[in-house]
């Protein structure tokens, strides 16, 4: 047993008590109650997940196991001669709550590494879908697809379900399909866009790295991949690739039904297509400024001109947050410290928009946060390393939120969580409520 599982046992272990607590002794205490407006709108700030893994603050942003971002990126080990940490590393601390040693981060490197083959039946999915497919379509099929292999659902068939020891097969699926995911993403990119030409694996590279390589794409892509990976793993249970996951996995479905769930919920416009839209708009405003940087003037100019039309700042607000999404902040960072990237015009437009757009939205008074959001910054750095397919950013989103939603339903399976199942009302029962006759 790996050192990763056998610190997770032990966590699990420890855990369990608290939560059959809770339930038991504290099961009726009120967290909230529920408004007609959060019941018709999306079930919105209703406090009823439960997750330990990360905590979306509105004034601090989003913390990983208790620690900030930027304390995140300082604590875990980084890869020799390389800014950003290894992703094996991040994986380690969502799952057990502990910052890894590079001794246990490079054992999970090593894992990852021997079960990162893509099955040949999963290129032949992928291969038979139209050239033309979305994706996400693709990607979402091809985790489908490796649910045969599920040492759940083989389990469960074989009935071998034990409700105290059925999380070691959740964790092995979801480290299974974790050690898959950038591989796949990389292959149905050069199936796409680079005339079908695939690089091979390189086994001396870690995950970030060997994206990058099987992507064709050079240092410091690597890092790219590494950052941005980490920065978009989790959000809370509430956002919807999370919770849909969470849902899934609630009926006892393995890790592949999950994910590929959590997966389709991404692909939505509202969600994970944001960094595309955003891109394209960015694009789009700095052609009708002739294409060329403009004054701050002429900037606020033109914001005030895209608002007083009924559109929006694409990048701008957040559901929870009330200042600069952090995620963006270490975009930005990235950026400025980084050779050619901070002198680049698109993200030199992006960072006096930063500059200008909130204290333009405070005047305009519509927008509960002016404050930029993680998808303001990313497009803008992948099209600038040559990845300037749109469609495919939300892939790049997708592989990363599998390292928060994953070890998420690790722990749901370990702790027992019920499957999902709250209780409609009806439009009648509302006006009822409201005292409309």
């Amino acid at each position: 047993m790996s050192t990763l599982k056998k610190v997770l046992a032990q966590k699990i272990a420890e855990h369990r008590p608290r939560t059959t607590r809770l339930v038991k002794e504290f099961g009726d205490v009120v967290l909230g109650e529920a408004t007609i407006g959060q019941a018709i709108g999306g079930a919105r700030g209703i406090k009823s997940l439960v997750t330990d893994i990360s905590y979306l603050d509105p004034m601090e942003g989003i913390r990983f196991r208790g620690m900030t971002i930027p304390e995140t990126f300082a604590a875990l080990p980084k890869v020799p001669g390389k800014s950003e940490p290894y992703v094996e590393g991040f994986w380690y601390l969502l799952m057990t709550g502990d910052v890894p040693t590079m001794e246990q981060t490079l054992e999970v490197v090593e894992d990852w590494k021997s079960r990162s083959q893509i099955p040949a039946y999963v290129i032949d999915v992928l291969r038979a879908l139209p050239r033309d497919s979305h994706p996400m379509a693709m990607f979402s099929s091809a985790i489908l697809a490796m649910q045969r292999d599920s040492v759940f659902s083989s389990n469960y068939a074989a009935g071998k379900f034990n409700k105290m020891t059925c999380w070691e097969d959740m964790y092995e699926d979801a480290t299974n399909l974790m050690a898959k995911l950038a591989p796949i993403g990389a292959y149905i990119y050069r199936m796409k866009y680079k005339a079908d030409i695939h690089i091979d694996a390189d086994p001396t590279l870690d995950m970030g790295g060997n994206f990058a390589h099987m992507m064709g794409q050079d240092a410091p892509y690597d890092d790219v991949a590494r950052m941005y990976f980490i920065l978009h793993s989790d959000h809370e249970s509430g956002n919807v690739s999370a919770h849909a996951t969470h849902l899934v996995a609630s009926a006892l479905s393995d890790a592949y039904y999950a994910y590929s769930a959590g997966i389709n919920g991404l692909a939505g416009p509202l969600h994970g297509l944001a960094n595309e839209e955003v891109l394209r708009w960015t694009q789009n405003f700095m052609q009708q400024l002739g294409g060329e940087l403009p004054t701050k003037e002429q900037l606020k100019e033109a914001l005030w001109a895209t608002l007083k039309s009924g559109q929006v700042i694409p990048g701008y607000g957040h559901a929870v947050l009330r200042k600069t999404d952090p995620r963006y902040t270490s975009q930005r960072e990235f950026c400025l410290r980084t050779e050619g990237l901070k002198d680049y015009p698109l993200f030199k437009l992006v960072s006096m928009i930063f500059e200008t757009a909130p204290d333009i939205l405070l005047e305009h008074g519509k927008a509960k946060n002016p404050w930029p959001n993680v998808d303001a910054q990313s497009g803008v750095i992948q099209w600038y390393y040559g990845v300037t397919q749109y469609e495919f950013y939300t892939v790049l989103f997708g592989i990363g939120r599998a390292i928060g939603c994953l070890p998420n339903i690790t722990w749901d399976r370990a702790l027992g969580y019920a499957i999902e199942r709250p209780k409609s009302v009806t439009t009648a029962m509302l006006e009822a409520a409201a005292g409309i006759k």
